[in-house]
């Protein structure tokens, strides 16, 4: 059986991205995924890479990521569709321009360059927009992805840079050796010196086959994409309390996001949209975007996001087992993703990461107090 230097658990934008500066840092990588790189919740998301939204520890790392995505093809070979444009977040009432005041003040400190502008400066920003809007937050480095490009760039650059791509490879348990770890598949064992978990809201369950319990939660949001309609937008717009994240990709179609939640879990994935929920998300992109209420719904679909009990980062080795790390639950992972998951490939290869990781000890009880079925 050959042996891997690393073995990337879960092929989405988190292990893809290690998994490719890993082997062209010089390791023998093995990427298990259990179906289609970047299919999973990295394939059902909104692309969006926005500051708008970014937790303030995140600006450092959201900058330079948004910089990673903006350069794909030269990173990674490949196009993903990528738009930077500019960024609008909306206030409509009082309580939301006091909320947006705060927030993008704050980022703003961390790093993030939005600016305040009134509804009608917002206006001459996006041509498209209300005049219903009373304030805004400007940002010039926004934009997103295409989620569906983003896989197939993905296999082609891992491919060339000799990383052994498993594909449809579920992974069924992790077994500690003396030196390494076998992952058990249905196809056979896979062996490695060091391995990453890189599942996202799966981390919670690949950590316990190393005996650690850390709680992930899953958010299941719902999307909704229109027929192809006349250009009506050319920014990324949202409003302050996070409930809209409302974009038009080159082709024509909009993606109406924003955090509504639908029916579902880690097990099952996104299973049932809420109508109710779709219908008021509709509702706020119209009153953004008044040119869209003449577009028709062509497609709606729950997609699966994690997130730990601080809502930053679970990224870095996992405490009391050598050589073994974990990756993902990244809030707005989209955004920040590339350049942490870089990060701790950098730290793999015994190289200092330019910006501190995020250890998961934060987020554990202290040691000899975890619950017997992690123990």
């Amino acid at each position: 059986m050959q042996e891997y230097d690393l073995g990337v658990i879960g092929g989405g934008v988190h292990g893809c991205t290690a998994a490719l500066f890993a082997a062209r840092g010089g390791l023998r990588v093995a990427l298990l995924e259990r179906g289609p790189l970047c299919r999973e919740a990295s394939g059902v998301n909104a692309g969006t890479l926005t500051l708008q939204m970014t937790r303030l520890a995140l600006i450092p790392y959201a900058l330079r990521a948004h910089a990673m995505w903006a350069s794909a093809p030269q990173w990674l070979g490949h196009d993903v569709g990528v738009v930077v444009c500019d960024g609008l977040s909306l206030a409509f009432t009082e309580a939301e321009a006091e909320l947006l005041a705060f927030r993008a003040t704050k980022r703003r400190e961390a790093g993030a360059p939005i600016d305040l502008i009134s509804g009608r400066a917002a206006m001459a920003v996006e041509p498209g927009l209300t005049d219903r809007a009373l304030l805004a937050g400007h940002c010039r480095v926004d934009g997103f992805a295409n989620a569906y490009l983003t896989g197939l760039a993905f296999r082609r650059a891992l491919l060339g840079a000799g990383v052994a791509v498993m594909e449809n490879r579920p992974v069924t348990s992790l077994a500690r050796e003396e030196r390494g770890f076998t992952a058990l598949t249905p196809t056979g064992p896979v062996r490695f010196r060091r391995v990453l978990l890189a599942g996202g809201v799966w981390i919670e369950p690949m950590l316990r086959w190393l005996g650690v319990e850390l709680p992930i939660k899953v958010l299941v949001n719902q999307l909704v994409v229109t027929e192809r309609v006349r250009p009506v937008m050319r920014c990324v717009v949202g409003i302050a309390n996070g409930l809209l994240s409302l974009k038009q990709y080159p082709h024509g179609t909009v993606v109406v996001g924003g955090g509504w939640q639908g029916e579902g879990d880690r097990e099952r994935g996104g299973v049932a949209l809420l109508p109710e929920r779709v219908v008021g998300n509709l509702r706020l992109a119209c009153h953004a975007i008044p040119a869209l209420r003449g577009a028709r719904m062509a497609r709606a679909w729950a997609g699966l996001e994690a997130e730990t009990a601080d809502a930053l980062p679970a990224a870095g080795p996992i405490p009391g087992i050598p050589d073994a790390y974990v990756c993902g639950s990244v809030h707005s992972g989209y955004t920040s993703g590339p350049y942490i998951a870089r990060l701790v490939a950098e730290h793999i290869l015994g190289r200092e990461p330019a910006l501190p990781l995020f250890p998961i000890d934060r987020l554990l009880p202290p040691r000899g107090t975890q619950s017997p079925e992690a123990a």
